[in-house]
């Protein structure tokens, strides 16, 4: 049974981390999975948008495999670690919108999972939070630096330096989730988010992401020539062109990511 399933439907790619025995833990092999999942995904012309997800009820994922950590040395934390950290810069990286269905539990690298991810979509049944520093490390796989970006330093501190766990009410309250869903319509929303997305062009919505994304690490004036070069790539694309014939035609566009 692959510890990381990766499947696809109507331009929508599903990432599911199969480890539900063990609240889908982060061990060494399952992070390489994923790896191998987000670098397919990465140059994928079919997959728009992206869903992650936990297998099973219980959790989305729980963080890093305490059980295998115990009998790992100072190294093999060190590389553990390295790896979680990339494959979660990997996740942030891809150019397609990417959709956390945070269905359970999403706690330590579990959540920084979500946090790696554009948007976050919870059941509201749902658990979270970044609670390392009760285990006497830190978030190390991006919480401390993504966190704070999303929801402001103080909360952000607050929420670290407690290891404090949330409901979905109040991760959607401080800004966190872009919504809390009944559990049993957690993925249908998820898909109904990515359909919003999905009518839109395929080139525009990976190119609005990059600006956004790289503009908002620099000044005013940087970000806006991020956005100028960005709108460029849009200019020579049959899609646009389909765009504007499905105006004047008063059709809905066919578009193809071309």
């Amino acid at each position: 049974m692959p510890t990381v399933e990766l499947a696809a439907k109507d331009h929508i790619a599903y990432v599911t981390i199969n480890r539900p025995e063990v609240l889908n833990c982060f061990d060494y092999q399952t992070l390489l999975s994923l790896e191998e999942a987000v670098q397919s995904l990465y140059t994928s012309k079919d997959a728009r948008v992206v869903i992650f997800t936990g297998a099973g009820e219980k959790a989305f994922s729980a963080g890093a495999d305490l059980k295998e950590r115990q009998h790992l040395n100072a190294q093999e934390v060190k590389r553990n670690v390295k790896k979680i950290r990339d494959v979660f810069s990997q996740v942030a990286g891809l150019p397609q919108p990417t959709i956390a269905a945070i269905n359970g539990y999403a706690f330590g690298g579990g959540f920084e999972l979500a946090l790696a991810c554009d948007f976050r979509i919870a059941a509201k049944t749902a658990k979270m939070g970044l609670t390392e520093t009760s285990m006497a490390i830190i978030p190390g796989a991006g919480g401390t630096q993504r966190l704070p970006r999303l929801i402001g330093e103080a909360k952000a501190m607050e929420m670290i330096l407690t290891a404090k766990r949330i409901s979905a009410e109040e991760a959607e309250r401080c800004g966190i989730l872009n919504e809390a869903v009944e559990d049993s319509d957690l993925m249908a929303a998820c898909e109904r988010f990515a359909q919003d997305m999905l009518k839109n062009g395929p080139i525009a919505l990976q190119q609005a992401k990059f600006a956004i994304k790289n503009g908002m690490n620099t000044d005013l004036a940087t970000g806006l020539e991020i956005e100028s070069k960005a709108y460029e790539l849009t200019i020579p694309t049959k899609d646009r062109l389909e765009a504007l014939a499905a105006f004047n035609e008063k059709r809905k566009p066919r578009f193809k990511g071309e």
